[in-house]
This record gives structure tokens, sequence and C-alpha cells, in this order.
């Protein structure tokens, strides 16, 4: 991979030619600017999963950015949502390009996860262009005013798949970089709310890690 200080797609163009700009940056940046040309990106197969425990549904393309993370933009947060309705009809918002957000993960109560967005690409789903493009948005079947919504197949679930996000990425598992929606600078969202029990999450989350 190339230098990690050089995670941002401002700084490969920055006003220059990518290839110009590449030449400087290094041999191993050029080896990945040819994507960077428009109408071009890197190789990848519908339905890909990158949590084993996933299933998968394609968001519209009008709801997430194409990418290639971490090469362009770095992966240092989890941002964590309660999705205010049920879990089938947030895979239709996800799917209608209208609905113009989405997350790449939504978890049900009963434990299921399903993949709507790769990893590689930035998801709508904080309402805040820089946190998006640096973080993996896991949405949770629920109401944050309803507190046994969050069951523990959910809870369980969640924390596999945060720990599998965390390892992957080397991010640290700690209140900084596993945030909620209402965390996020600029967010006028309430979730995942007051009834999301952080220290069993975390907890969780960090029993996966060393598991």
């Amino acid at each position: 991979m190339g230098s990690k200080s050089r995670t941002r797609r401002a700084v490969l163009f920055g006003g220059l030619g990518v290839f110009t700009v590449a030449a400087v940056a290094g041999r191993d940046e050029i080896g990945r600017a040819w994507w960077l040309l428009p109408g071009v990106d890197k190789p990848r197969r519908e339905g890909e999963l990158d949590h084993a425990g996933a299933s998968w549904t394609a968001a519209s393309p009008a709801n997430w950015r194409l990418a290639d993370r971490p090469d362009d933009y770095r992966v240092d947060r989890i941002v964590v949502h309660v999705t205010q309705g049920s879990f089938a009809s947030s895979v239709d918002a996800f799917r209608n390009p209208w609905h113009r957000a989405s997350a790449h993960y939504i978890v049900r109560q009963d434990g299921h996860v399903e993949q709507m967005v790769r990893e590689l690409d930035v998801a709508f789903h904080s309402g805040n262009r820089s946190m998006n493009e640096r973080s993996v948005g896991i949405e949770h079947e629920g109401y944050v005013d309803r507190p046994q919504d969050f069951t523990d197949a959910m809870y369980a679930a969640s924390a596999r798949l945060a720990a599998d996000v965390c390892r992957r990425y080397g991010i640290p598992v700690d209140r900084k970089h596993i945030l909620g929606h209402a965390e996020v600078p600029g967010a006028d969202h309430t979730d995942p709310g007051p009834h999301w029990d952080w220290d069993r999450y975390l907890g969780l989350v960090r029993s996966q890690m060393s598991a």
C-alpha cells in the first residue's frame, strides 16, 4: 500500500494532473493512479461482502459514492445509527434513489446483518462529508425511545461486525473512534439515543477483538 499519510483525494489532485501528483508521491502511487481517471474504477464483484456474517442487498448508487478506501480515504471511525423504522423499511429506503442516504450495514433485532454498501465506498450516512469519507456506518433496527428494541442478539451481532471492522482498519475500540450519529459534527439526529448501552457495546466489541 502507499503511504498512510496520503489518504485524501485532495492530496492526489491538488490542482495538478493525477499522474503528475502520483509521480511526485512515489512509485506505489502511480500503480493505483489509473482508476482516478473519469469513468474508471477499480474492479469489484457485485454482492461481494466485507463481513463474513452478512448478506447482501445493494443500495441505490444515488445513495453512496464510489471510492477505494482505505487507499484514498483513511477509515478510522465507526458511526452507530438507529433506523427509526423497521429493517424492511430501511432496506427499501436505501434502495430508493430519492432517499439520498444509506449505511454500509443494517443490523436486525434478531442479529441478522445486511450489507448494502461496500466498505471501500463512501456511504451517505452521517450528514457530514468528512465523517462519511472516514467511517463505516452501522444502522440498527429500532427506535431511539424503545430500549426493548436493542436486543441481546443485536448487540452481539453488531459487536462482532464492529470488531471485524476495527481489526481490519486498526480502529481503536473507544468512544472517540466508535461514536453515535448524534455526536457527528453538524448532525441533526439524536440516534442511537439514551437507551443505547455504550459500556455494554464497547465491552462486547473488545471481547470479540480478543477472541
